[in-house]
């Protein structure tokens, strides 16, 4: 299997290099064809779909460099006035996540621009964030048993890897964080999707050392174990976003929001802010599946703009 998977990669790859156009037209539908697109509100528990946006903002079909087969897992980042969107591409040439980015004047109109970071591995959930001046992210690498910082030494474009903050185990969809003069990271190393296992981690540098918390883990549910987007702060205190993804005949995807109510060195308390999901499936065909991600931001109005990803189905 995975030989003859080997040489349908090896030939689209070829037929790629030589008339991508062709390879494009001929593409069949992929079972996970996840498209972003752009939500707002007086809220982030209260989004709906941007009147200004043309949802989906961007899909596989706007990538340019590759062979997509899914744009998932957006992270939105602002600089001078010019909006930044980092996201997942599943490339069918490679068969792994790489990281890309689009642009946009306006955080409503979005053009996509290029592959930014390609590693031997799958890498997905590229978080974005600024500290002391410089702009890092931390983008999923599971597959390389890794937490992996890389700043950019050239915004938006080029990144290099600075550090290593976790190792040895399976880590997925970090989510960090700043909380009064600490640093704090949840991460996922469940042994897969359908079993979270949500671990927090502090440190008091960006670069570590890592240390983790005592009521580590917490959260093992499969509706909230699993992050789904940036934590924010409201009226200083932290919110973290959960993903729940099933894989059955149902095919369906969602997610919650956790409100931390006492987050310190010793002690970790929190509890859902409403009793059912804040995204769940839309009611069109790119995110008739649901959602899994949600990256909100805070306007100088006092709304929200937020980016979310949505399986069509």
């Amino acid at each position: 299997m995975k030989g003859a998977r080997s040489i349908r990669q090896t030939v689209k790859s070829a037929l790629w290099n030589l008339a991508p156009g062709a390879v494009r037209r001929w593409q069949g539908p992929s079972r996970w064809h996840y498209s972003i697109g752009i939500y707002t509100g007086d809220s982030p528990y209260e989004l709906t779909p941007a009147a200004e946006a043309a949802n989906p903002v961007l899909s596989r079909h706007d990538v340019t460099d590759t062979l997509a087969g899914a744009v998932a897992d957006p992270f939105l980042f602002k600089a001078e006035d010019q909006w930044y969107m980092f996201v997942e591409v599943i490339s069918q040439l490679s068969w792994r996540g790489e990281i890309a980015y689009a642009s946009s004047p306006d955080g409503f109109h979005w053009k996509y621009e290029s592959l930014i970071l390609q590693e031997p591995f799958h890498m997905s959930y590229p978080y974005v964030f600024k500290w002391q001046g410089d702009i890092y992210m931390i983008p999923e690498t599971g597959a390389a048993r890794e937490i992996r910082l890389y700043r950019a030494s050239r915004f938006p474009d080029r990144w290099e890897h600075m550090a290593t903050l976790l190792e040895g185990e399976r880590f997925v969809d970090t989510s960090i964080f700043r909380y009064r003069d600490s640093w704090w990271m949840y991460t996922d190393s469940g042994a897969d999707h359908m079993h979270p296992c949500l671990r927090l981690f502090s440190a008091s540098e960006l670069q570590g050392p890592w240390t983790e918390h005592p009521a580590s883990p917490i959260d093992t549910d499969m509706y909230t174990g699993r992050p789904g987007g940036r934590v924010v702060l409201i009226d200083e205190t932290p919110v973290r976003f959960t993903q729940y993804v099933t894989i059955d005949a149902d095919d369906f995807r969602e997610v919650n929001a956790l409100e931390v109510l006492e987050l310190t060195a010793s002690g970790y308390q929190e509890r859902k802010v409403q009793p059912g999901p804040i995204l769940a499936a839309g009611g069109q065909s790119w995110n008739a599946g649901g959602h899994h991600h949600v990256d909100p931001h805070r306007l100088d109005d006092g709304t929200w703009l937020a980016c979310v990803d949505g399986l069509e189905k």
